[in-house]
């Protein structure tokens, strides 16, 4: 398995990353898994660009000094501060009609699991109104903390999401005028993080155990960013 650390220069290395990652299991057959923190920002979803209010929503993202980015994998935004820890486990497929359900719950438990290592007791659900809603979230204390996502393609499988550290608060406050001029329900009161649930609050021990999870049994040979052959992200 293909370990990956570090995070690119911008967001859109960043994403260039994942989708080399994404290509190489296909061709190579080999899974890979990355977990890092991406650079601040507000993520819109492939429905939200094209929605009445995405110009709107835009403008309400960056008055509050965040950057927006659009990607291909996920449903409707999400925010990310800085501290924020995305996590994918990218693997080679047969047939893109089989495993869904499964890759989701494996992922979605091996999250839990790295949570509960660290004092978190969360939960699969998510509360009402909440950000980027979905069947496989994760909850604590009242509030969402992990979200996840999944893309096919044809000869491989992401499995992504993401892991609110802390800046709960900032997060709601951002994500607030944003989904209102998106016109979808959202309540700041239902993000939830590992500070707010009680959790340590320690970004690279957090990463470590989530890698760790996500990794398993399998032997993983540890790459950072800054040593990948040079990619260039290419929008839909």
């Amino acid at each position: 398995m293909r370990v990956v650390r570090g995070r690119g220069e911008d967001a859109e290395a960043d994403r260039a990353v994942t989708q080399f990652l994404i290509e190489h299991a296909g061709t190579a057959d080999e899974p890979a898994v990355r977990v890092w923190r991406p650079h601040r920002q507000v993520a819109f979803g492939p429905r939200d660009t094209n929605s009445e209010g995405y110009e709107a929503a835009v403008a309400a993202a960056r008055e509050r000094e965040f950057p927006t980015t659009e990607r291909r994998v996920g449903g409707r935004p999400v925010a990310y501060t800085g501290d924020t820890i995305a996590f994918a486990r990218i693997e080679p497929i047969e047939d893109e009609r089989q495993g869904i359900d499964e890759r989701y719950a494996a992922v979605r438990v091996d999250v839990r699991d790295a949570l509960r290592e660290i004092g978190v007791g969360a939960e699969r659900g998510e509360p009402e109104d909440a950000f980027c809603p979905g069947s496989y979230s994760l909850q604590a204390a009242g509030g969402k903390l992990c979200g996840i996502a999944q893309r096919v393609t044809g000869d491989a499988a992401l499995v992504a999401g993401i892991v609110v550290v802390d800046g709960h608060d900032e997060i709601g406050a951002v994500l607030d005028p944003v989904y209102d001029a998106l016109e979808v329900p959202f309540d700041p009161d239902t993000v939830g993080s590992i500070e707010r649930a009680g959790g340590e609050v320690d970004p690279v021990a957090i990463i470590m155990r989530i890698e760790d999870a996500l990794v398993g049994d399998h032997l993983g040979s540890v790459e950072w960013v800054d040593d990948l052959p040079t990619v260039e992200w290419v929008g839909e």
